[in-house]
């Protein structure tokens, strides 16, 4: 143990170091639920914003049949409406609705004991997923247009000239802001204590009103949120150098042509 005295010091450093100590569960625990929500959350939301964005970027041709044309627009619609919601109101409101809203659903699938946790998971995700879906809308549409043009031309369908050809290169170019997202919902994880989760926000006011000792107890929690956010960032940063093509090799993103080349067989 660090500290064998069992009386608080009455500096701010020292506080919070016997804090850090003596409650050293609770924050671990805290810590842990935050960085699973923040993760797990941020992968569905990649995938569920992935299927939005595809959806929002698919364009509405006058050669189509009437009925395709309504269909794609209503279904731009309604993506457009999800984004527009969860990105014009605050986390906070939406954890409360969607958590009273399916609290029996929830109830059904408790995620490690705790089906508030699951419901953080869904909060986050949902929430997550419009974001996910703007950034991925841009990187679909900064490509080139040429891109889809040279695919058509070797024969290659909607599908695989999404999946093979621009998916890639969007999601390779949106990476700094996907990483970014995950960085966001490590802080943005602290709103859920409203419906309870023992999240660190929520673990640090715990041992805030058991001690009465507010700043030492914020001070800690601090830190915490700022350790895991610069270390979240200086990983993505060494993931994202990875992710660069050496400078002999070619461009830092692979053209068409090349891709095309490998879709086709060629050498």
């Amino acid at each position: 143990m660090l500290f064998l005295s069992s009386v608080m010091p009455n500096d701010l450093i020292g506080a919070a170091f016997y804090l850090a100590n003596r409650y050293a569960s609770l924050f671990l625990f805290g810590i842990r639920n935050t960085l699973l929500i923040a993760f797990t959350s941020t992968i569905i939301g990649i995938f569920l914003g992935l299927a939005v964005g595809i959806l929002k970027s698919i364009p509405v041709v006058s050669e189509d049949p009437l009925y395709k044309r309504i269909i794609i627009k209503i279904i731009k619609f309604m993506s457009g409406v999800y984004v527009e919601v969860f990105r014009g109101t605050p986390m906070m409101v939406q954890a409360m609705f969607i958590y009273y809203s399916f609290l029996d659903f929830f109830k059904l699938i408790p995620l490690l004991g705790s089906y508030r946790l699951t419901a953080g998971i869904v909060i986050v995700s949902v929430n997550t997923g419009a974001y996910m879906a703007e950034i991925i809308r841009a990187g679909i549409q900064s490509l080139d247009i040429g891109q889809n043009e040279a695919a058509r031309s070797v024969g290659m369908s909607n599908y695989q000239t999404m999946v093979y050809i621009i998916l890639p290169q969007a999601i390779k170019n949106a990476f700094p802001a996907i990483g970014n997202e995950f960085i966001v919902n490590i802080k943005d994880t602290s709103v859920l204590n409203v419906i309870g989760i023992t999240e660190l926000f929520y673990q640090t006011n715990s041992v805030a009103g058991t001690t009465y000792n507010f700043k030492a107890s914020f001070l800690i929690a601090a830190v915490v949120y700022l350790v895991l956010t610069y270390s979240t960032t200086m990983i993505l940063k060494f993931i994202e150098k990875k992710m660069q093509m050496p400078v002999s090799g070619g461009p830092s993103s692979t053209s068409t042509p090349i891709l095309v080349m490998h879709y086709k067989g060629g050498k």
